[in-house]
């Protein structure tokens, strides 16, 4: 897909093009096209560009930015979600169909029509392809032989979504602001279906477009994808056809950088615009400079460490107390993640509706060591944690390392960019895990659901959650979860999720570290720069330059 990039850009010949994209060295060019937006971002975890099937935080901020929803989260009050390609929604009186008129006029970058059609397949193909995302929208009954009439188009402007029981409206509108939910172009994604056989990858004879959407776009949103290369570039041009505000900038260029240093060093040069993942020392850096600035905000998201039930000294409650009294939360809080984070030690995420202010973990090695002797490992254990290769984790992955050793406890890092350390993850193998969860959904169970639910806790289960991934089973947890999706009561609702986090806080293999506070260093140069409040509302089509 170069050749279409080349001829888009215009501005740039090929090969400066390429150079901009590509280069690994900060100097490779003065400075970015008025007309370019540059970003160095650190997005190694970027497995597929398939809104059926992403479900990375990286991915979530690409696809934000390229495809369309029918509603979608109200950044001005995130307790709210208001219509994007929905000019309206109403819910019966028994809350179980709930039935959206789109906007009128709307195409996709393609230039074809946006129909309810459009919206019915979307939904079709999300459970039928049954990826790691699809159980957001299919915890709502739907299945491959159900969706078709749970989730249909009664004529070309009005969509109607049947749920199989009276949950808070709040709940489900939230759950269709996710990414799975995105709306994407039927007919051009039809012209690219393949023919498979039916296997534990696919459950029907075709693929609904999926291995050719991992790397391809069909959305409406204010950008288009033209390029992603893994651990390289992603590429983004202004869709000329969108409905809403036009975006600023000609194009959007993520430029994979890992390293603070290499980011900060560029963005100095004027290599690029914004750095999205600078360490405490390089932000303190940036504040010192008179043409650069720096802005921030909490995120949905939390850091966690999680033991993996197959192992039979992890299996152990005693060693689950241990090891979170064997993390020195307050080093990493001063340290580490100064300026990105604050400590928090709870599922919700501050800001949530029932998030709980309870950090009650501190470093106490004896009291780790009496808890190990309880579990019968006086002398404790050895074990390893995959790693993604990026800060903060790596560091505090050396953290935790020094202070389990402490503990008895000798723990060996693997480290992997983020696809490979994500993969392992997911099927399993692992012993330690150390990473982020970001809500999905601006709602209280999206968190609740991945850290209290698991319904099938064996290999082949469906509902991936982390509690399934660390071979977990939470037990009444989960019915307790459930209840709360049915309570209208904001308040009542609020000490259900807030009761939860206690019990996973006292009782689960999870180590919630802390609360990542987003932030971006930029140019002064740059114009209308703002980090929404979890990682799919990122929007660039704001930003300017001056």
């Amino acid at each position: 897909m170069i050749h279409s990039f080349n001829k888009s850009l215009r501005v740039l010949s090929a090969s400066a093009a390429l150079a901009l994209m590509f280069s690994s060295a900060p100097s490779a060019f003065a400075a970015t096209p008025a007309d370019t937006l540059v970003e160095g971002f650190a997005f190694d975890d970027i497995i597929s560009m398939d809104p059926g099937e992403a479900y990375e935080i990286s991915t979530g901020e690409i696809t934000g930015n390229t495809y369309s929803l029918l509603v979608r989260l109200d950044l001005k009050d995130p307790t709210k979600v208001i219509g994007d390609l929905a000019d309206s929604w109403t819910i019966s009186p028994d809350k179980m169909t709930y039935t959206f008129k789109l906007k009128k006029g709307l195409k996709f970058a393609s230039g074809n029509p946006i129909t309810a059609q459009d919206v019915a397949f979307s939904f079709e193909r999300a459970i039928k392809l049954d990826k790691s995302p699809a159980f957001i929208i299919g915890q709502f009954g739907l299945t491959g032989d159900n969706v078709a009439d749970k989730a249909k188009a009664t004529d070309d402007e009005t969509f109607t979504f049947t749920v199989d029981k009276p949950y808070a409206p709040s709940f489900v509108l939230n759950c269709l602001s996710a990414t799975v939910a995105a709306v994407v172009d039927k007919k051009l994604v039809m012209q690219h279906v393949q023919k498979v056989t039916p296997s534990s990858d696919y459950k029907y004879d075709n693929d609904f477009g999926n291995g050719w959407l991992k790397t391809n776009y069909a959305g409406s949103g204010p950008f288009k994808l033209r390029e992603w290369k893994a651990n390289q570039v992603v590429l983004l041009e202004r869709n000329d056809d969108y409905y809403g505000d036009k975006p600023k900038m000609k194009r959007v260029i993520y430029r994979f950088m890992k390293e603070s240093a290499a980011q900060r060093l560029a963005l100095e040069n004027g290599d690029i615009d914004i750095a999205r993942n600078l360490s405490p020392n390089d932000l303190d850096a940036v504040t010192k400079s008179d043409k650069l600035a720096e802005t921030d905000a909490p995120k949905g998201t939390v850091y966690y460490i999680s033991f993996n039930q197959k192992n039979k000294d992890l299996a152990k409650p005693e060693v689950w107390e241990a090891l979170k009294y064997l993390i020195d939360y307050d080093a990493i809080g001063k340290t580490l993640i100064k300026g990105i984070g604050q400590v928090h030690q709870t599922f919700e995420p501050a800001g949530m509706l029932g998030a709980l202010d309870s950090n009650p973990y501190k470093l106490d090695i004896a009291k780790a060591k009496e808890l190990l002797a309880k579990a019968g490992l006086p002398d404790g254990f050895s074990v390893t944690m995959d790693t993604r290769s990026i800060e903060p984790i790596t560091g505090i992955a050396q953290s935790i390392q020094q202070t389990f050793a402490q503990g008895g406890v000798k723990l060996s890092i693997i480290p992997g960019d983020g696809k490979q350390v994500l993969t392992k993850y997911r099927a399993r193998n692992h012993d330690i895990y150390i990473g982020d969860w970001g809500v999905d959904y601006w709602d209280p169970h999206s968190n609740a659901q991945t850290f209290t639910t698991n319904p099938d806790n064996s290999d082949a289960g469906k509902t991936k959650t982390l509690a399934w991934r660390n071979t977990w089973d939470p037990g009444a947890l989960s019915k307790e979860s459930d209840a709360a999706l049915f309570e209208t009561d904001s308040a009542k609702r609020g000490a259900m999720y807030e009761d939860m986090q206690k019990q996973i806080l006292e009782k689960s293999p999870f180590a919630i570290i802390y609360q990542k506070t987003e932030v971006g260093a930029y140019s002064k140069k740059v114009t209308g720069f703002k980090l929404g409040p979890s990682f799919d509302t990122n929007y660039v089509s704001p930003i300017g330059k001056e």
